[in-house]
C-alpha cells in the first residue's frame, strides 16, 4: 500500500524530467501532452486537438501509427512505447503478508486471556516454595512431593501456550490459502479480458494489458474501455459515463464534436475506432486509482464507483492527496474489505448466534471462577480457620491462577471458534470446486446466497439456448420455405439484393471463420443473429467477404446501429449513379410496419399494404414464432441523387422500405436445459424467462424448456402489458399492483431493461407470500448490469457476456449454460447444511464440556477435563471437524428439497432435538463415571486431587470417553435432517475418513503417551474397550432419537434466526439507497463475522467485563 502511495507522487515529475528535450524516442508527443490533453472535454478538447495536431490523423502521425492499418506488429516498437508511455496495467496492492496475518490471528481475545493465564502459571510454577512451611499451608501441595512431579507444573502452561500456536497458525494459513485463491481469481478474471485492435491492418484480440499508445483499437456495443482514446470514426456511439461523472445520460461521441473515450466508462450504443493515447496509470481511472492510493481490488472498484460519482470533480481539483501518506492509506484499508452487498444471510444468523453462545459463555466462566474462589477461601480460612501467611501467598495464588485457567478453559469451549472457520472452509472448498462446475464466483457469499435461492430470471438467447442462430425458415419472393432454398430457385435480382443486404447491413467484426478441428461447426463470431444471416448466405452458396471488400468500412455513409429502441439496424450506401441505397433489418412487427413494397417472384416491387401485412402477419410471422424462431424482416430502400435526404431524421429516412425477404431464425434449445429446469422446479425455485423476443417465440422456447406446463394458471406478458398492469395511472410502479402479477408471471417478452430490473426489485421487495424471495439473475448484455447489481446473486455469461455485464455479476458461467446455475444451487445449499452440520456437532461438544466443567469445578474443585484437554477437544477436534463436515461433497438429495428463504433459523427443531438428545446421554455417561466410575472400574478417585498430582486414570477415563463419543457424533451429525442411516454416502467424501481415523490416532497417543502435559495416565485393553463401547452407543442412541417425532416437541425453540423485525434496519435502509456514504460503510463492515474472527464477540466480552 506504501508503496503504491509513494510510487503516486513520482509520476508526475518523472515524465517532465525526461521529456523536457521535445518528442523522446521519435514520438511527436510527450506523455504529459497527452495526459493534458485527456484531461479536456468536448469542444475544448477539438480545438486543442487542432492546435496542436491539425486533426486527429496529425496526432496519429504523430504517434507513428495509421488510423486504418493500425500499428505494426512490431515487438521492438511495443516495448518503445511500454517505456515512454507506461503499460496498460495498475499495479495491484501487496497482499498481507503470512506473518501480518498470524499477528492478525493472534488478536482474538479469548486467546489473549488464554496466554495472559498460561504465563501467569509458567512463572508460578518456577516458584517452589520453602519447603518447611508447606504444612502451615494447609494441604496445598499433598501428593506432589517427589521431586519430578514438582518439576512438571510447568508443562500445563507450555502446553497451553502451545495449542494457542496451533490455532493461530492454523487460523492465519486459512486466510493466507483464501488471499491467495482470491487473487488468482481476480488473474484470472483480468487475463480474460480481451479488446481488438488493428494490427498490420489485421483485427486481432489482445489482452487488455497488453493495449500501448498508438494502437487503434474497435470499439463496440457492450465493451468497457480499457484505455483512452480519441475516436477517429465512430457510428452513433453513445458513452455511460456515470462512472467516472456520475451524470447517468448517455453522453454522444463523434470525430466532430466530442472524440474523447475514457477508461473505465461504458459503450452503449453504436461502433467506431479510436486511438490509444493513454494508459494504465496515465489513463483517467489509473489516475483516480492513484489518487486512492492503488489496489485492482474488486471491492474497490464497487466503492470507487460510489465514490467517484461525487468525488471525481474535487480529486481532480487536488491531486496527489496520498503525498501525505498516512490517513488516506488508513481509510484505504478499511475500504477494502466493505463486501459487495449487504451481510449474507447466512452471515447475519452466525454473528447473531455467535454473539449469544458467547454471552452465555461469559456468565458461565464467571460464575465458575466465583465459586471456586469462595468455596476454596471459605474451606480454607473459615473451615479450617487458618491466617494468610506471607509466604504462602504463592500458593494460594497458585491456586487462584489454576481457577481463573478453569474458568477460561469454559469460556473457550462456550465460544464456538470454529464457526467462523467451517464457514470459510465451506466457502473456500465449494468456489474452488464451484471452478470445476464453470461457476467462476467472484464474490464468495453469493455461493451460499445461491443455496436460499426461490427465483431465477433467466434470459432466454445464449442461457435457455445454445446460442448457435440458423436460419431455418425464409419467406422470399412470395414463396414460404421451410428448408434454405436453392440458388437456382430464386431470381438473380433478390438473390444479390439479399446477399448486398445482409453482408452490407452488418458489423463488419461479425463474421464466419472456418471451424478450428476438423468436424467442428464453423466458428461464429460477433453478433449471432448476423452470423446467422451471413450463414445463411453461405447456403445460398454465396460469398460475404467480396461485398464488404468491394465497399470497405469507411465507406458505407451513414449508419443507425441496433439498440434496444430500435430494434433495427440500417446502413446507407452511396451508389454509382451518385444516389443513395438504405438497407435495414430488424424484428419483423417492427420493419415491416415501415414497409410499403415487396419484391415478387420475379424480383419486381408490387404494392405491401397493411391488408397484405396482417395477412402476411398470419400466414408467415405466427406460424414461425409459434415453432419458436425469432423473425427477421430485411428491406431496401433507395434515394435518388436529385435530393439527398436529411439524414438525422430517422423516422423519415427509414421509412416506405421494399421488403426483400422474412427469414425465421432457430436458436435451438440446449440439449441440457429441461432437465435442469425441472430439478429446479422440483426443488422449489420458480424459473422465469424474460426475453427481448415476441411473445410467441418466447411462449414457444418456453414450453419447449418446460417453464411453462399446457393446463398451468400462468402468465405470459410483454413489457408494454406488464408496465401497464404494474403501473397506476400517475405512471408509477406500485407494490400493491406488482404483487398481483409476479406470483403467476413465467414469461416476460419483448422486455426492456428496465423491465427486467424493475421486475427483480418488485420480488426482492415482496412481502406477500410465507417467505421473502431470494432472486437470481442471468444476463449477458450491457443492459442487464442494473438488474444484475439488484439481484441477490447475479450471474453473467463467460462467453457471451459483455464486460459491463461480468463487472455488475456475482457468479461468472464460464459455460453460459443453464445447467451450471442448478450446480451453484446444489453447492449453495450445500455449505448451508455443512455448516448447520458443524453446528449440530459443535453446539453438543459445547453443551456438555461447558456443564461438566461448571458443575464438576463447583462440586470437586476441579473440572474433570483439564485445560489443555478441552483445548485439544475444542480447538483441535473443532478445526479438523468443520473441515470433515464443511467438505461433504453435495448430493442430487439436496435438490428435493424447498428453499430455505431468508428467515428461515440456522438450528432446526430437529437439530434442537439432536443437539440437547447427545447432550443428555454424554451427560449422563461423564457424570456416572465422574461419581462412581471407580467403584465400576476399581481404580483409585480423581476426586479432590491436591496441587500439581500425577494424572489418574480415572479422569483419563472420563476424558477418552468424552473424546470417544464425540467422535461417534460426528458421524451422527452427517445427517440435520432426521435421516436414519448416517453412513450414506460416507466414503464418497475421503476427508471426512482421514480426519476421523486421524482424530482417533492422536487420540490413542495423547492418552498412552501424553503423560503429564495432557494430565493422562495409560489405559488397559478392557478400559479403552469401555471407553470405545460408550462411544459406539452414540450411534445407537442416535437411532433412539431420530425415532421421536419432532412433532411432539413443541417446547423446543429454533435458533439463529436472521435479523429480527427490528434489525433489518440495517438491510432495509440499504435497499433504498443504492450508494451507501462512507461512514455507514465502515459501520457496516464493524459487523462482518467472519474473515475478522469473532469480532462481535469480542466486543460484546469486553463490555460484558466492563459490567462486572
Amino acid at each position: 500500500m506504501g508503496d503504491m502511495a509513494n510510487s503516486s507522487i513520482e509520476f508526475h515529475p518523472k515524465p517532465q524530467q525526461q521529456r523536457e528535450m521535445p518528442h523522446v524516442g521519435g514520438f511527436g508527443c510527450t506523455l504529459a501532452e497527452l495526459r493534458n490533453l485527456m484531461e479536456l472535454r468536448g469542444v475544448e478538447a477539438l480545438q486543442k486537438i487542432q492546435e496542436a495536431y491539425g486533426d486527429v490523423s496529425g496526432l496519429c502521425r504523430r504517434l507513428k501509427t495509421s488510423p486504418t492499418e493500425g500499428l505494426a506488429d512490431n515487438t521492438n516498437d511495443l516495448e518503445k512505447r511500454r517505456q515512454i508511455y507506461g503499460q496498460n496495467f495498475i499495479p495491484p496492492k501487496q497482499p498481507k503478508t503470512f506473518l501480518q496475518l498470524v499477528w492478525e490471528a493472534l488478536q482474538d481475545v479469548t486467546l489473549i486471556i488464554l496466554e495472559v493465564a498460561a504465563i501467569v502459571s509458567l512463572g508460578l510454577s518456577f516458584y517452589a516454595p520453602p519447603g518447611e512451611e508447606s504444612e502451615a499451608c494447609g494441604n496445598v501441595s499433598g501428593g506432589a512431593e517427589d521431586e519430578g512431579e514438582a518439576e512438571a507444573g510447568w508443562i500445563e502452561g507450555a502446553a497451553i501456550l502451545l495449542s494457542v500456536i496451533c490455532v493461530v497458525l492454523v487460523t492465519a494459513f486459512n486466510d493466507w490459502s483464501k488471499e491467495k485463491q482470491f487473487r488468482g481469481l481476480q488473474s484470472r478474471i483480468e487475463q480474460e479480458q480481451k479488446f481488438t485492435v488493428i494490427r498490420n491492418g489485421q483485427l486481432l484480440q489482445v489482452p487488455v494489458a497488453a493495449l500501448v499508445v498508438g494502437d487503434i483499437a474497435q470499439v463496440k456495443y457492450g465493451d468497457l474501455l480499457p484505455a483512452d482514446g480519441v475516436l477517429i470514426q465512430g457510428n452513433d456511439l453513445k458513452i455511460d459515463e456515470s462512472s467516472l461523472t456520475g451524470e447517468s445520460d448517455h453522453v454522444r461521441k463523434s470525430a466532430d464534436k466530442d472524440p474523447m473515450l475514457l477508461s473505465g466508462t461504458h459503450v452503449m450504443e453504436g461502433s467506431g475506432r479510436m486511438v490509444v493515447t493513454a494508459v494504465g496509470v496515465n489513463s483517467q481511472t489509473g489516475i483516480i486509482f492513484t489518487l486512492l492510493g492503488a489496489g485492482g481490488e474488486e471491492e474497490e472498484k464497487k466503492d470507487k464507483k460510489a465514490k467517484k460519482q461525487d468525488g471525481a470533480v474535487a480529486m481532480e481539483m487536488q491531486p496527489l492527496k496520498s503525498a501525505e501518506g498516512g490517513e488516506m492509506e488508513e481509510r484505504e484499508k478499511k475500504k477494502a474489505n466493505v463486501p459487495k452487498k449487504e451481510k449474507s444471510v447466512l452471515q447475519g444468523k452466525l454473528t447473531k448466534l455467535a454473539v449469544q453462545i458467547g454471552k452465555a459463555g461469559l456468565v458461565m466462566s464467571a460464575i465458575t471462577v466465583i465459586i471456586l474462589v469462595l468455596y476454596f477461601v471459605i474451606e480454607t480460612f473459615v473451615v479450617d480457620g487458618r491466617v494468610w501467611l506471607a509466604e504462602c501467598t504463592p500458593v494460594y495464588v497458585q491456586y487462584f491462577v489454576k481457577f481463573f485457567i478453569i474458568g477460561v478453559t469454559v469460556l473457550v469451549v462456550a465460544v464456538p471458534e470454529g464457526l467462523p472457520l467451517a464457514v470459510t472452509i465451506s466457502l473456500a472448498y465449494s468456489v474452488k470446486k464451484m471452478m470445476k462446475d464453470n461457476n467462476l464466483v467472484r464474490h464468495l457469499d453469493a455461493c451460499e446466497t445461491m443455496g436460499n435461492a426461490t427465483a431465477i430470471c433467466s434470459d432466454k438467447t445464449g442461457t435457455l439456448t445454445t446460442n448457435r442462430m440458423t436460419v431455418v425458415q425464409s419467406y422470399l419472393g412470395d414463396t414460404h420455405y421451410k428448408e434454405i432454398p436453392a440458388p437456382s430457385a430464386l431470381t438473380p435480382k433478390i438473390l444479390d439484393l439479399l446477399v448486398h443486404a445482409i453482408s452490407i447491413n452488418s458489423a463488419y467484426t461479425t463474421k464466419i471463420l472456418p471451424p478450428e478441428k476438423e468436424g467442428a461447426l464453423p466458428r461464429q463470431v460477433g453478433n449471432k443473429t448476423e452470423c446467422a444471416l451471413l450463414g445463411f448466405v453461405l447456403d445460398l452458396k454465396r460469398d460475404f467477404q467480396p461485398v464488404r471488400e468491394q465497399i470497405p468500412e469507411d465507406k458505407l455513409y451513414k449508419v443507425y446501429t441496433f439498440n434496444s429502441v430500435r430494434k433495427s439496424m440500417s446502413t446507407v450506401i452511396r451508389m454509382p449513379d451518385g444516389g443513395f441505397r438504405l438497407f435495414s433489418k430488424g424484428a419483423s412487427e417492427i420493419l415491416l410496419k415501415k414497409c410499403t413494397n415487396i419484391l415478387n417472384s420475379n424480383g419486381e416491387l408490387r404494392g405491401f399494404r397493411p391488408r397484405d401485412r396482417d395477412d402476411m402477419v398470419k400466414k408467415i410471422i405466427e406460424p414461425m414464432a409459434c415453432d419458436g424462431l425469432r423473425t427477421i424482416c430485411i428491406a431496401y430502400r433507395d434515394f435518388s441523387a436529385i435530393q439527398e435526404p436529411d439524414w438525422d431524421n430517422e423516422n423519415e429516412v427509414v421509412g416506405e422500405l421494399t421488403c426483400i425477404a422474412v427469414v425465421g431464425i432457430e436458436d435451438p434449445v440446449r440439449p441440457e436445459v429441461p432437465e435442469a429446469i425441472r430439478k429446479c422446479q422440483r426443488a422449489g425455485i420458480t424459473v422465469r424467462m424474460v426475453t427481448g423476443d415476441n411473445i410467441n417465440t418466447a411462449r414457444a422456447i418456453a414450453a419447449k424448456c418446460g417453464i411453462i406446463h399446457p393446463g398451468e394458471d400462468f402468465l405470459c406478458l410483454e413489457g408494454k402489458e406488464f408496465n401497464r398492469r404494474i403501473r397506476n395511472e400517475k405512471g408509477e410502479i406500485e407494490q400493491e399492483r406488482l404483487d398481483k402479477v409476479w406470483p403467476k408471471l413465467r414469461v416476460l417478452a419483448r422486455s426492456s431493461p428496465t423491465d427486467k430490473h424493475t421486475l427483480v426489485k418488485g420480488i426482492i421487495d415482496s412481502t406477500t407470500g410465507e417467505q421473502r424471495q431470494v432472486v437470481a439473475v442471468t444476463g449477458d448484455g450491457t443492459n442487464d448490469g442494473p438488474a444484475l447489481k439488484k439481484a441477490d446473486v447475479g450471474f453473467a455469461m463467460g462467453i457471451a457476456g459483455t464486460d459491463v455485464a461480468k463487472e455488475a455479476s456475482d457468479i461468472i458461467l464460464t459455460d453460459d449454460n443453464f445447467t451450471s446455475i442448478v450446480k451453484a444451487v446444489m453447492w449453495g445449499r450445500n455449505v448451508y447444511d455443512s455448516i448447520s452440520k458443524f453446528l449440530q456437532f459443535q453446539l453438543t461438544v459445547n453443551v456438555v464440556a461447558v456443564i461438566v466443567a461448571f458443575t464438576g469445578a463447583c462440586i470437586t474443585q476441579d473440572s474433570p477435563l483439564k485445560a489443555v484437554q478441552m483445548l485439544w477437544v475444542n480447538l483441535i477436534m473443532d478445526t479438523f471437524a468443520s473441515l470433515a463436515l464443511a467438505t461433504e461433497p453435495p448430493t442430487e438429495s439436496l435438490l428435493l428439497r424447498k428453499p430455505y428463504g431468508r428467515d428461515k433459523p440456522l438450528i432446526s427443531r430437529t437439530m434442537m432435538k439432536n443437539i440437547l438428545g447427545h447432550a443428555v446421554y454424554q451427560l449422563t455417561i461423564i457424570f456416572t463415571l465422574l461419581f462412581v466410575g471407580e467403584l465400576f472400574f476399581d481404580i483409585d478417585s480423581g476426586r479432590n486431587a491436591p496441587l500439581h498430582s500425577p494424572p489418574s486414570e480415572h479422569y483419563t477415563i472420563i476424558f477418552n470417553t468424552f473424546v470417544m463419543m464425540q467422535l461417534f457424533n460426528e458421524i451422527n451429525a452427517r445427517k440435520i435432517h432426521g435421516e436414519r442411516n448416517v453412513f450414506d454416502g460416507i466414503f464418497s467424501n475421503p476427508i471426512f475418513c482421514t480426519i476421523v481415523l486421524g482424530t482417533f490416532g492422536i487420540q490413542i497417543v495423547i492418552v498412552q503417551f501424553g503423560g503429564k502435559p495432557f494430565s493422562c495416565s495409560p489405559l488397559s485393553t478392557e478400559q479403552w474397550l469401555w471407553c470405545l463401547f460408550v462411544g459406539v452407543g452414540e450411534l445407537v442412541w442416535g437411532q433412539v432419537i431420530a425415532t421421536i417425532p419432532t412433532s411432539q416437541l413443541k417446547c423446543l425453540k429454533e435458533a439463529g434466526h436472521g435479523p429480527g423485525k427490528d434489525e433489518m434496519t440495517d438491510e432495509e435502509l440499504a435497499e433504498g439507497e443504492e450508494e451507501i456514504d462512507h461512514a455507514e460503510r465502515e459501520l457496516r463492515r464493524g459487523q462482518i463475522l467472519w474473515f475478522r474472527g469473532l469480532n462481535r464477540i469480542q466486543t460484546q466480552i469486553r463490555h460484558d467485563s466492563q459490567e462486572y
